[in-house]
């Protein structure tokens, strides 16, 4: 009998010119042999075929926020300074390590927002994907929208393809339980994708930013089954701070008009040039703080004094008497999503509300936030509410007017209209946390 061709002998011992430019090789051996009438790719067709894999899998994982994480350049003691959190991560870290190595039954990744949890999700999916493995990533509210939307005509993918692909993936990594909305139809779609990867033992990552005790009855009990779960707690469950007034933290206090030096108390530093931008955007929020008409939009690399100048403004506004929210983006969001727990004194249409038409509203660090679809949603909803309604509004940000309309064109397109708007980006280098205080 013939010698089984083995197909690492196929591809690196038989010329390429036998496939006559087909990408595809058959061999010339006796019926017995198990590769008769066989065809195998060539070295090159190989090649395209692991590449057309990898694009493949990236397309289907749904990682694209996450695109460079991988094991070595994440910090083992996670985003916290604090003693407790860096120790909670760094012990879910070695575990999921050992997990991507050995992955079997579910993960459960616990904690408050900013913790790491999503964090240690991407990368396990990316693990999977560097070792040309399928990973599904998931944004559990987005999730929803999207099969929500798929019961409309003409939608790209039908509603039961979509959710049997959610149902069936092989490794399926699920972000943020508990900040969806608790609508009958939105629990019963989730318990019956996690009742269906249950009861197959499919192996599954959960991020949960809430006590699992808050959760659906009927989930909460997949989720704590001993047999299959192992819960990792990132971080002790964040208490109710809806109602904190950034404005009163130590550091924001101080940021007033009074506090802000132009000149950075006449800094060699500066050329002339820096120096003017600088004091142009001084003029600029203190006329706006005195007549809030329209908005301002100030921009700029970090350190450069845009949040103070916007909380100056904010200050100003409060002593006039006032209704003011000072928000920082990611915070808002966090926010938002807060509301969506059974134990929240409000409702997330009563924030929503509130911040769509309080009297004052500050947006600081517009561009830091996750680029899901919801969080741009929200965003554009309550930017768009204020442009129609003529409601003051300032903002900052590290993006260019440029940048920002390549990465949130909708809102950039009101932030930009200068009918209603002064854009100004101040021209300035970093000069730390340390508030210049004017002589």
């Amino acid at each position: 009998m013939a010698k089984s061709l083995d197909q690492n002998d196929v591809i690196n011992n038989i010329e390429c010119l036998i496939c006559k430019d087909t990408g595809w090789v058959r061999y010339p051996v006796g019926v017995e042999d198990e590769s008769f009438g066989k065809i195998y790719p060539c070295q090159h067709r190989e090649e395209e075929i692991k590449s057309e894999n990898s694009k493949r899998l990236q397309r289907y994982s749904n990682l694209g926020g996450f695109e460079n994480l991988n094991f070595e350049n994440t910090k083992s003691k996670g985003i916290r300074e604090d003693t407790q959190s860096q120790k909670l991560f760094s012990e879910a870290f070695l575990q999921v390590q050992e997990f991507t190595q050995s992955p079997e039954g579910w993960i459960i990744l616990s904690g408050p927002s900013g913790v790491g949890k999503t964090h240690l999700a991407a990368l396990i999916a990316h693990e999977r994907l560097k070792n040309n493995l399928p990973a599904l990533f998931v944004f559990i509210p987005d999730l929803l929208d999207h099969l929500r939307s798929a019961y409309a005509p003409g939608a790209e993918i039908e509603y039961d393809s979509l959710f049997q692909q959610v149902k069936d993936a092989p490794f399926l990594v699920m972000d943020d339980l508990g900040a969806q909305s608790t609508t009958p139809w939105a629990q019963e779609k989730l318990f019956q994708i996690l009742n269906h990867r249950f009861v197959n033992k499919m192996i599954t990552v959960i991020t949960i930013g809430d006590a699992l005790e808050h959760l659906e009855k009927r989930i909460q009990s997949r989720i704590e089954d001993r047999e299959l779960s192992k819960v990792l707690v990132l971080g002790e469950e964040r208490l109710n701070w809806i109602n904190d007034d950034v404005l009163n933290l130590p550091l924001f206090k101080e940021m007033t008009m009074d506090n802000f030096s132009p000149d950075r108390n006449g800094s060699a530093e500066l050329s002339s040039g820096q120096r003017a931008s600088l004091n142009m955007a001084y003029v600029l929020s203190k006329k706006y703080a005195q007549n809030p008409e329209g908005w301002m939009l100030l921009m700029g690399e970090n350190g450069v004094g845009k949040t103070h100048l916007a909380a100056s403004i904010a200050h100003y506004s409060k002593e006039k008497g006032k209704k003011v929210l000072f928000l920082v983006v990611p915070d808002l969001l966090d926010h938002l999503r807060y509301t969506f727990r059974p134990d929240s004194d409000v409702s997330y249409d009563e924030l929503f509300e509130e911040v769509k038409r309080v009297e004052m509203l500050v947006l600081d660090d517009l561009g830091a936030h996750g680029t899901t679809p919801w969080a741009r949603e929200k965003l554009y909803q309550i930017i768009n509410y204020r442009y129609v309604a003529r409601l003051p509004l300032v903002v900052t940000t590290n993006l260019s007017l440029d940048e920002l309309e390549r990465a949130e064109p909708r809102i950039a397109s009101r932030l930009a209209d200068t009918r209603n708007s002064v854009p100004f980006h101040i021209d300035a280098p970093n000069y730390g946390v340390t508030l210049n205080v004017r002589k």
